[in-house]
């Protein structure tokens, strides 16, 4: 492995505990001596505070001229009152934009051991081993947006949801090649029996379908996906879905298996270029403290071997690394447990 083509992968650490969980990801990455370049740019809070914009030109070129990004998470009180266009959050966005990723992949399982943690009686949380395949640059968070008076003369706030045919078929077509390296089968997300965005959804889906005749495809509402989550989520293999709801499914299946700091995301486009993260927040109240858990960027990681870099075996060892020490009894605090940051990654690096 150490005599492939250097490959060049950009650091983002941000705000709160992004430096800690990112530290140890790439400590494990250094571990695996595959002839990596690491180049560190400024994203969020921190950017904005020494650059001026959560977004600076040059953290976004390095991230055009590396293979890949591992980002870690931005957002901090203090920023809350900024206009929108300056506030931390729009880091990841405009990565998202610039770098054309539209499709995000987060996976959710829960590893052996950690049945006791998830809010789900033990035996519906063993059986959880899922992919949501979630669209990430359309619906309501890109759509038309803004505030106005009626004509009552009362404040009014407006989003448009919003999806074009291309735009559906493309994530459609994610959902279903996933499904298809996975069990085959694949379940479309969406509210058509209320939203014309959601029927068109639906029907593009259905079309899609065509190519992929190998793929059983059903169907379910939002409302009904959410609540067969909590009652019986090992019925779930591979789920696609718009950016909204994908965003309040992917959240909910992360605590199903016990905790946000366990589940890995990656957002990919269509040239193999992708940005990984852990989904969990920058949790501002618990920075510096050493009490993160850097599992969720280990296993993000992981993704980027497989996914960016096309490099499976590495990427395996590092997810059975993270079982392993998880089997062993390794625990951060949102665990309920009492190892450091820097502990879990021991565990895991001792596991490699």
């Amino acid at each position: 492995m150490g005599s492939m083509t250097a490959k060049t992968i950009a650091l983002f650490a941000g705000d709160g505990i992004g430096p800690e969980v990112v530290g140890e990801a790439r400590r494990v990455l250094e571990a695996l001596e595959l002839n990596l370049v690491f180049e560190e740019g400024l994203v969020g809070g921190v950017a904005y505070s020494k650059a001026g914009h959560p977004l600076p030109p040059e953290t976004l070129a390095i991230a055009k001229r590396s293979d890949a990004v591992l980002f870690g998470a931005v957002g901090a009180p203090q920023y809350d009152a900024l206009e929108r266009a300056l506030r931390p959050e729009q880091a990841i966005l405009g990565l998202r934009k610039e770098l054309e990723l539209f499709a995000n992949i987060r996976p959710a399982r829960l590893f052996a051991g950690l049945e006791d943690v998830s809010a789900l009686k033990p035996e519906v949380a063993r059986d959880i081993d899922l992919v949501i395949v979630r669209e990430l640059t359309g619906d309501v968070y890109f759509g038309d947006k803004g505030r106005r008076r009626t004509k009552k003369g009362l404040r009014e706030g407006y989003d448009l949801m919003r999806y074009d045919e291309a735009e559906v078929a493309r994530i459609a077509r994610v959902g279903f090649e996933t499904a298809a390296r996975r069990s085959g089968r694949l379940l479309s997300v969406d509210k058509a029996n209320v939203l014309e965005t959601s029927q068109l959804w639906r029907d593009i889906v259905n079309e899609v379908a065509r190519d992929y005749p190998g793929v059983k495809l059903q169907h379910m509402y939002v409302a009904n996906c959410a609540m067969q989550l909590v009652r019986a989520p090992g019925q779930f293999d591979t789920i696609v879905t718009g950016n909204l709801f994908g965003d309040i499914l992917s959240d909910q299946a992360a605590m199903c298996v016990g905790s946000i700091g366990m589940l890995p995301s990656a957002a990919l486009g269509e040239t193999g270029m992708g940005l990984y993260e852990p989904i969990h927040g920058s949790a501002p109240d618990i920075a510096g403290q050493g009490r993160a858990n850097p599992c969720a960027a280990i296993l993000s990681a992981a993704m980027l071997l497989r996914h960016s870099l096309r490099l499976p075996e590495p990427a395996d060892r590092i997810e059975q690394a993270v079982g392993a020490a998880i089997a062993a009894g390794k625990r951060t605090p949102d665990l309920g447990g009492d190892c450091s940051t820097r502990g879990m990654g021991d565990a895991v690096l001792a596991a490699l």
